[in-house]
């Protein structure tokens, strides 16, 4: 029944996410209504508008204040979100650059120069007899090198007829969205990487903890059997194999220590700063140190997630593209006016006769060796069918990973639950086999095989536990939680 809602869930997530993006009516993405037969009217009757339904924040799925103050500092400092941050703003500066460009452009010009024809050519003649013109007034006498000044005011104006310039607009905003979502993740994966470190050191810990309190048992057995060698009930062979496995849980806690170190580096790595003592709260096996998720979640919960909404957002970068390649085809219509005062000598630039201005409209379109615009055409078609197949797998990988992660976490209960009962029994074992073992009934073997079984059984525990914990992270984070 879990198999079948998460389906028929799934497809009206992706019937809504499809109504609100532009997508070819030839292509839809196709998903199975459940890894079960389902009847039709089931899904239909499902089907209606798209869910609003939205994850705790982090602050509150996540209750340790200790880490909270983490995750705060990480989002500040953090190396890959800093990036992340200059990678937005890059695409910041496109939309700002295609803010305008519908608009007339309006530029101010201010000129000055000199030209000198030479006397043997039909400038220089013709500028020379110029001076004997009696139509000609003293202002209008040509000097030679001739000086020329220009203080106006320039324009050119692109009409958008085709909509080319404003799908360059909307490909340019898109893409700034497609990296807001970029961000996004980048914050998302690190707040997710700073739990599960932070989480393994509490565990480590705890397991410090396990092995020491291990080590108590076991120096007391040592004891027993030095008492029972020094009065001929026991042999050196005793003595020797407790020692052995002493030395054993000694290394074991020598291990655990470098994990630490190694899990304090990487946290502080996230963190942007360097190697320094973690603080970090206790834990024990009982505690739930992550809010449960319900295991009834609706998929629609997917659109949270960035990375599905990047790839919308890619594929409207792609569909934007893909109509200015086609529109390049088509007449492009140029206008460009100037307006100013330009005169000989700068004492007249601005007389009222130095007044000068041009207007002129261009009609251009491409008609031979249009192979360059072909080809840009056909990259963006495939470029398209790219980014909706790009979505297409993101959203069914982001289905997959959901359910999988689901199903993790009821097996991981009841192998937590199991696991549990078997702890309970090994400890009632090792305070047997020490009873025996003093009163002559059971063998040093027998005490370290219990010893040990306990040992291994509270990790395993601890472990699994700690699996838990890292699966309802990483689930919290697949559906879309995090930053």
């Amino acid at each position: 029944m879990m198999k079948n809602i998460l389906y028929t869930s799934l497809l009206v997530f992706v019937v809504s996410a499809c109504k609100f993006h532009r997508i070819a009516a030839d292509e839809k993405i196709k998903v199975p209504a459940s890894y079960e037969p389902v009847s039709q009217t089931v899904i239909e009757d499902s089907l209606g508008p798209a869910s609003t339904a939205q994850l705790q924040d982090w602050k509150n799925f996540f209750t340790d204040a200790l880490l909270r103050d983490l995750i705060d500092t990480a989002l500040i400092a953090n190396y890959d979100i800093q990036i992340a941050y200059q990678r937005l703003q890059q695409s910041r500066a496109g939309v700002q650059y295609t803010k305008g460009i519908r608009l007339p452009d309006l530029n101010l010009n201010l000129g000055a120069g000199v030209r000198k024809f030479g006397d043997y050519t039909v400038d220089g003649i013709g500028n020379y007899d110029t001076q004997f013109s009696p139509n000609l007034n003293s202002k209008q006498q040509l000097p030679n090198p001739i000086p020329d000044f220009y203080a106006g005011l320039s324009s050119s104006w692109e009409i958008d007829i085709w909509g080319k310039l404003k799908n360059k607009k909307k490909a340019a905003f898109a893409r700034y969205l497609a990296s807001e979502q970029g961000r996004t993740l980048v914050s998302t994966n690190v707040i997710a990487e700073i739990a599960q470190n932070y989480y393994a050191l509490m565990f480590y810990d705890k397991e410090l903890e396990i092995i020491k309190e291990s080590l108590e048992l076991q120096n007391h057995a040592l004891l027993v059997s030095e008492v029972k060698k020094s009065s001929g009930k026991a042999n050196e062979l005793a003595v020797e194999m407790m020692k052995s496995q002493i030395l054993g849980a000694k290394t074991m806690l020598i291990e655990i220590q470098q994990q630490i170190i190694v899990t304090e580096n990487k946290l502080n790595m996230l963190l942007g700063r360097y190697p320094q003592d973690i603080p970090r709260s206790t834990w024990n096996i009982e505690d739930e140190i992550t809010q449960n998720l319900a295991l009834g979640i609706p998929s629609d919960l997917l659109m949270n997630r960035p990375d599905i909404v990047q790839a919308f957002r890619n594929l409207d970068v792609s569909n934007a593209e893909l109509v200015v390649a086609k529109t390049a085809f088509y007449p492009s219509l140029q206008i460009n006016a100037n307006l100013g005062y330009q005169a000989l000598r700068a004492t007249l630039l601005f007389d009222a006769g130095s007044l000068a201005y041009g207007l002129i409209g261009n009609l251009v379109s491409p008609l031979l060796n249009r192979r360059e615009l072909k080809a840009q055409l056909m990259e963006r078609n495939a470029t398209k069918k790219e980014s909706y197949i790009q979505l297409e797998k993101t959203i069914v990988n982001a289905f997959t990973e959901v359910f999988e992660l689901m199903e993790k976490s009821k097996n991981l209960d009841d192998m937590k639950s199991l696991k549990s009962e078997q702890v309970s029994i090994l400890e009632k074992s090792v305070e047997t086999s020490m009873e025996l073992f003093t009163s002559g009934r059971a063998t040093y073997i027998e005490v370290i095989n219990a010893q040990q079984g306990y040992l291994r059984a509270q990790i395993e525990l601890m472990q699994i536990a700690e699996l838990k914990n890292k699966n309802q992270i990483l689930l919290y984070k697949s559906l879309g939680g995090g930053a």
